[in-house]
């Protein structure tokens, strides 16, 4: 029997109905070749985003830890009614005792996410202890030269995660609902050559956080009709300096809600900023507000795009997100 389950607004077959894999299966994971002997039953995901994947996939009773939602981050109630009997082993990142302790079978993480260039915990450092690592796409640009992002990463990932877990039906039906959502979304912006700047903002008071043209909202701006205003930047998540936003003069400011301040504060943060008078965001009050999981790697990006089109050509996209 066929079984369904709406995780996160995905209508997603479930894991039941996956299909075999002859095993062994090797997948790509940044610069290095993967392989997996048999399925990962003792998971460890690091940052909501990943954790929305797998949930995504059907692989909830694979998931035997979680770390990295911090105390402030997750404004996703659905993730968290999902892992709601999953013990968070870290709120920020693991240390390797961390993943030993848990038995695991398979870290899945990134580079920023849950894993740092020279860190404790690594695919090198773990390989001793014959724990395998899948690094998330978007963050390889940490490791390896990367020439723009795109939503092919997160198409990869899942997809590779399929062959991973064997539940390959899930994972190209999750990503067949994805891009059809966004190519109707695209289909629509493309009615007019006109792209509204976007700036993204983050966090951060002294200088702002953003993302360049590395990072995932990159290809939501894309997707969505709009300019990143720090394309030209070489990086995903990093800090810029006001005066490179003043001169840019975006026409929308894009804010991720999430962190220790909410949405409004940091809007109200940013109408109050006397170096920003003059930016036509301010004078106009235009901004979209993203929450983390809309603005990272993870099965929201279509949703992210449907609320980022709407605000940039409203004039264009009538209904909104669905």
């Amino acid at each position: 029997m066929i079984k369904y389950v709406l995780v996160g607004g995905l209508l997603t077959l479930n894991a039941l109905a996956a299909g075999a894999v002859d095993y062994p299966v090797t997948v790509r994971s940044c610069d290095r070749q993967v392989t997996f002997d048999r399925p990962p039953q003792r998971v460890v995901v690091h940052d909501i985003s990943l954790a929305s994947m797998l949930l995504s996939l059907g692989l909830r009773d694979r998931i035997v830890g979680y770390t990295g939602f911090g105390d402030s981050k997750p404004r996703e109630p659905w993730v968290l009614e999902e892992l709601a009997n999953v013990p968070q082993l870290a709120s920020r990142y693991p240390s390797l005792e961390t993943l030993l302790d848990a038995n695991a079978d398979l870290f899945f993480a990134g580079w920023s996410y849950g894993m740092r260039v020279g860190g404790p915990v690594t695919p090198a450092t773990l390989q001793p202890f014959g724990i395998p690592v899948y690094e998330l796409s978007e963050s390889c640009s940490r490791i390896m030269a990367q020439r723009r992002a795109s939503l092919e990463d997160l198409y990869r990932d899942l997809l590779n995660l399929g062959e991973i877990f064997s539940v390959q039906a899930e994972a190209e039906d999750v990503v067949a609902k994805l891009r059809a959502r966004i190519e109707s979304v695209s289909d629509s912006v493309s009615q007019t050559s006109e792209k509204p700047r976007v700036f993204l903002y983050d966090s951060g008071e002294d200088r702002p956080t953003t993302s360049g043209r590395l990072g995932m909202p990159q290809a939501l701006m894309d997707a969505a009709g709009g300019h990143n205003i720090m394309a030209d930047v070489a990086a995903s998540w990093t800090q810029v300096n006001w005066e490179s936003v003043v001169e840019r003069d975006p026409e929308v400011i894009v804010i991720v809600d999430y962190g220790p301040r909410t949405w409004q504060q940091k809007r109200d943060f940013l109408l109050q900023q006397p170096a920003l008078q003059d930016v036509r965001a301010i004078r106009e009050q235009r901004f979209i507000v993203l929450t983390y999981l809309e603005a990272t790697p993870s099965v929201q990006n279509a949703l992210a795009i449907e609320k980022l089109a709407a605000g940039l050509h409203p004039q264009l996209v009538q209904d909104g997100p669905r």
